[in-house]
C-alpha cells in the first residue's frame, strides 16, 4: 500500500499489469524456444527503405523536432496511398496526422473522442491496448464477440451483426473496429462493413478503424470503412508502416479523417509524444511509393508462410482457423485434449520448444477464448519449418 493508504496505480489501469507478451517472450528466452508469440518479423524490410532512413539521418532530415502533424513529405505520401489503393481523397495539411505507431494513434483517438461514461464497442477478441486506452479515456468497453464457425472447408471467426446492433445504447459514443482482425485473421466483407456503416449513420456514432494489416490479406481485399456512404466524416482511419514494411521498431503510424476529427485527435496526441521518428518519416514516405509489385509480393510471401505453418499445426492435431488477413493463426486446442489456453501456452515451451499466446488475454469473456491459441507466421521459412517439426510431437 502506498502512502496515504491509496494504491499508486490509477484505478482505471489496475487490471492492466505485465502483458502476456512480456511473460511469454521471457519464457522463450529462458527455454531457448522458438517464439511464435509476439508479432514481429525476424527480418528487416526493403533495403531501399532502410537506405532512405540512413540518407535522411545523414542529410539532417528529421534529426530535430519534425512538424507536429508529421513531415509534409510523409503526409503527402499517405494521401497518395489512400487515393492509389482506395480512391479516397484527403488533404495532407488538414486531414492527416502522423503518430508514434498505430498504438499512439489508438490512444490519442480514444482520449480525444471519449469522455467518462461513454460506451465504446470493440470486437472481441481485441488487441490488448484497446482495453487500456478505453480505460484511460474513462470510457466503458462493450465487447461484441466474434464467434468461431467451424464449417469446412474454411473455419473462421464471424461477426454477428444482430449482436453488434443490440450492443448499441444511448450511451454508445464510438465503435472501435479492427479489420483485418488481430488475432482471428478475419477480414470483414463489404456486406459486413456496409452494415456497420449503416448502423453508425443511423445511430450517429463515431468509428475508429485499426487497419494496420490492410495490405496483408489473402484471397480477398481490404475495404476501408471510410469509403462507405456517410462514413468519411465520422471515421478515424488508422494505419502504420510497421506491418506493411516490416519495420516495427520505427513506430511510424498515422490517421486520416475529416479536418474536425484530425484536429480533435491532434489535440490529444500533442501531449503524448508530440513528435517522433523524424528521419524514419522520410523513409516511410518513400516506402509508401514503392511499386505495386512490392505490396503484391509481401502478400504472396506471407501467404506461403501462412500455409506452411497452418499445415504444421494441422498435422500436430490443432483445429486451424486459416486467416484471411494479418500474420497470425488462431488454433483450437480441444482436439489435443486441452481446454485451458493459459496452461497450454505456459507448458508448450517445455513440451516442444515453441511459444504461443493464449487468446483468452484478448477477451473480457475469457471463457469464450479459453481453448484458442495464437501463433505468428511472420518468420523465416526455416524457423516455421522447425516449429512445425517440434509441434508434431504433440500429435504423438
Amino acid at each position: 500500500m502506498a502512502p496515504m493508504g491509496r494504491p499508486l496505480l490509477n484505478r482505471r489501469l489496475a487490471e492492466f499489469r505485465t502483458t502476456i507478451f512480456a511473460e511469454m517472450s521471457a519464457l522463450a528466452v529462458r527455454t531457448g524456444s522458438i517464439n511464435l508469440g509476439q508479432g514481429f518479423p525476424d527480418g528487416d524490410g526493403p533495403e531501399e527503405v532502410r537506405e532512405a532512413a540512413v540518407r535522411a539521418l545523414r542529410d539532417g532530415h528529421g534529426n530535430q523536432y519534425p512538424p507536429g502533424p508529421g513531415v509534409p513529405e510523409l503526409r503527402t505520401a499517405i494521401t497518395e496511398h489512400q487515393q492509389r489503393w482506395y480512391g479516397l481523397s484527403y488533404d495532407p495539411d488538414r486531414e492527416v496526422l502522423v503518430t508514434a505507431g498505430a498504438t499512439e494513434a489508438i490512444a490519442a483517438s480514444l482520449l480525444a473522442l471519449v469522455e467518462p461514461g461513454d460506451e465504446v464497442i470493440a470486437l472481441e477478441p481485441y488487441y490488448d491496448s484497446y482495453a487500456a486506452c478505453i480505460a484511460m479515456a474513462g470510457g466503458t468497453r462493450v465487447p461484441v464477440t466474434l464467434r468461431p464457425d467451424v464449417t469446412e472447408p474454411r473455419p473462421a471467426f464471424r461477426l454477428d451483426l444482430d449482436e453488434l446492433r443490440a450492443a448499441v445504447t444511448d450511451r454508445t459514443r464510438l465503435i472501435l473496429l479492427n479489420t483485418p482482425h488481430n488475432p482471428t485473421g478475419t477480414v470483414l466483407s463489404r456486406a459486413e462493413l456496409a452494415a456497420v456503416a449503416e448502423l453508425a449513420v443511423e445511430r450517429d456514432l463515431l468509428v475508429v478503424t485499426d487497419e494496420v494489416y490492410e495490405h496483408l490479406v489473402f484471397g480477398t481485399e481490404h475495404t476501408p470503412l471510410a469509403s462507405f456512404p456517410g462514413m468519411r466524416e465520422r471515421t478515424v482511419t488508422i494505419s502504420s508502416a510497421g506491418k506493411t514494411f516490416s519495420f516495427t521498431g520505427w513506430k511510424v503510424g498515422w490517421i486520416t479523417g475529416s479536418p474536425e476529427l484530425v484536429a480533435a485527435v491532434r489535440s490529444a496526441k500533442q501531449f503524448l509524444t508530440y513528435v517522433s521518428s523524424g528521419p524514419f518519416q522520410y523513409a516511410v514516405a518513400e516506402a509508401l511509393r514503392l511499386p505495386d509489385s512490392y505490396f503484391h509480393g509481401i502478400r504472396e510471401d506471407l501467404l506461403a508462410k501462412r500455409d506452411l505453418l497452418a499445415g504444421g499445426l494441422a498435422d500436430a492435431g490443432f483445429r486451424v482457423f486459416r486467416p484471411s488477413g494479418t500474420y497470425f493463426i488462431t488454433t483450437d486446442i480441444r482436439p489435443l485434449g486441452e481446454t485451458d489456453g493459459f496452461a497450454f501456452c505456459r507448458a508448450l515451451p517445455e513440451r516442444c520448444g515453441v511459444v504461443a499466446i493464449p487468446n483468452a488475454v484478448f477477451y473480457d469473456h475469457q471463457d469464450q477464448g479459453a481453448p484458442f491459441v495464437r501463433f505468428a507466421f511472420c518468420k523465416r521459412d526455416s524457423v516455421l519449418e522447425e516449429a512445425a517439426t517440434r509441434l508434431k510431437t504433440l500429435a504423438a
